[in-house]
């Protein structure tokens, strides 16, 4: 386990600074100038050359690549991310006061994902080719295939507009909370259904139920007992990379319905090429990913013996 830690934690290490570095090189390449759009934004008319230069200087915005690369770096080792060019405040602090925004939607969209997913594709495996099992399959497959701007926005039209029953935007109450929740589980949940029906089925054909129901083992036990423990594996895998998906994902459903987290900030950061909000956000984002990661891999060895025995061989 000391071994998969430390390995994980270096690989970690590569990965944010190769994703950092990928995403810093793209924004520089890109064509316009950070400083004239923000001056722009922040006075509503165009500004002139001196003021560009100003900018530019006194953000260090003038100086080549790969200068402003080991600045960046150089920061990251004194567990700093740079000043936002737009609101000079600290990276860090912008994200730390979205972050509990972001996690309450992400937190949530699983929640309500795992709960509804998960017994809807046990029962679906258990009732294979039936009414119901060609119901969820169909619904599923609308549910995954549905983007999810475009459920936002029908949500939103619905059940704000039309029907009046939720906010449109805004944050702070449950209400607030119900319409960008259902946006982001419903894929997840399809997905969800999807893999533990296949999984499900797969298991429950294995000569070992076969031995249970022979046994006279009521067919409950059999299926949550036995059957789900070793179906539950690859979905964990399947939930780590969601879980991730949602955090980065939040981006779009985050926009559509103006919920202050990191999401809505990076994307008005993008729209302004604040670079230091962008390194920080696909910094985070990848040790966020990595982390998941390393934690299914940790489940996987308590919940599958043989994983920690080809661990100890």
């Amino acid at each position: 386990m000391r071994t998969l830690l430390i390995h994980r934690l270096v690989s970690a290490v590569f990965v944010m600074l190769i994703a950092s570095f990928l995403s810093f090189s793209l924004l520089f390449s890109a064509p316009g100038n950070p400083a004239e759009t923000i001056l722009r934004q922040q006075s509503g008319l165009d500004p002139t050359y001196d003021e560009i230069e100003l900018f530019m200087k006194r953000h260090d915005l003038n100086r080549p690549f790969l200068v402003q690369c080991l600045q960046w770096l150089y920061l990251l080792t004194h567990g700093k991310l740079g000043v936002s060019l737009r609101t000079g405040e600290p990276v860090l602090e912008e994200f730390t006061a979205r972050f509990g925004a972001t996690f309450q939607l992400a937190g949530a969209a699983m929640a309500l994902s795992v709960i509804i997913g998960l017994p809807i594709g046990v029962f679906a495996a258990t009732k294979p080719n039936s009414l119901f099992d060609h119901i969820i399959r169909v619904v599923s497959l609308a549910g995954v295939s549905i983007p999810e701007f475009w459920l936002g926005l029908m949500l939103m039209l619905c059940f704000s507009l039309a029907l009046g029953w939720l906010p449109c935007f805004g944050y702070g109450t449950i209400r607030h909370l119900v319409l960008p929740v259902v946006t982001l589980a419903v894929g997840i949940t399809a997905s969800l259904v999807r893999f533990v029906r296949a999984n499900m089925l797969e298991v429950l054909n294995l000569d070992y139920i076969t031995t249970a129901k022979a046994k006279g083992l009521r067919e409950v036990i059999i299926v949550w007992k036995h059957a789900l423990k070793n179906a539950l594996i690859p979905v964990i895998t399947i939930l780590g990379i969601q879980l991730g998906h949602l955090l980065a994902g939040a981006v779009i459903v985050e926009t559509v319905f103006s919920w202050p987290g990191i999401g809505k900030f990076f994307v008005d950061s993008i729209y302004a090429r604040d670079y230091p909000v962008i390194q920080g956000f696909v910094l985070i984002i990848a040790a966020i990913y990595v982390l998941i990661n390393l934690l299914v891999d940790i489940l996987y060895v308590y919940l599958d013996p043989r994983v920690r025995y080809e661990g100890r061989g």
